[in-house]
């Protein structure tokens, strides 16, 4: 019986979590409710309560889940190339933004709202981002706060540049809109970690 109810319970949560994928892209965060998405699952919307405590709260546990820095974790051990591990980073962030409609809404989202569920996932990027701030200034030996200015210059760069891309299509002669755009940007964020990683070499 157990287990026949944790089947249940593990697809309805699939179900609320697609609906709210669905109204999110359609819509945006602005206008989601609890009836809205209970309809569009086929649920009753008292499960929403009873498997997730508040809509609030199901907006932050499905953001949490894809989110790009909220959901980063990394130790020491597992990077064997800091360049290409930054450099990579910075790419993957890129290549998620771009390719999902839903956190371009919610980054677009973020900036006009601050409510209990936004606060969650501030904390817990925050939180990853220092503790990636950390990792790297111990592994290059320099200060945290070069580290957190670099790091901010380009996850913020590349947040903005993706948004405006919706409305914009150009940005200084770069097509924000192609494949070959990005392939720019992305080689302009490795030449900025080439640069300072060469730098570190130089002083040290």
């Amino acid at each position: 019986m157990t287990k026949h109810y944790s089947v249940s319970r593990q697809a309805t949560e699939h179900k609320i979590l697609l609906a709210v994928a669905d109204i999110i892209a359609e819509h945006g965060f602005e206008n989601i409710g609890v009836n809205m998405i209970a309809e569009r699952a086929g649920i009753a919307k008292v499960l929403i309560y009873r498997y997730f405590g508040s809509l609030e709260q199901l907006i932050a546990h499905y953001i949490f889940k894809r989110d790009y820095w909220t959901s980063i974790n990394v130790s020491a051990s597992q990077i064997d190339n800091l360049r290409s591990f930054l450099k990579n980073l910075f790419a993957q962030q890129i290549n998620q933004l771009r390719d999902d409609i839903i956190l371009k809404r919610l980054t677009r989202w973020e900036l006009s709202t601050h409510n209990q569920t936004m606060m969650q996932i501030r904390q817990k990027r925050e939180k990853n981002g220092c503790d990636l701030v950390e990792l790297v200034s111990q592994l290059t030996q320099t200060t945290s706060h070069d580290v957190a200015a670099l790091a901010t210059i380009l996850s913020s760069s590349i947040s903005y540049l993706v948004m405006i891309s919706e409305v914009s299509p150009c940005y200084n002669g770069i097509q924000l809109q192609t494949d070959e755009g990005w392939l720019q940007i992305k080689h302009g964020i490795d030449m900025i970690i080439d640069l300072w990683l060469d730098h570190l070499k130089d002083i040290n």
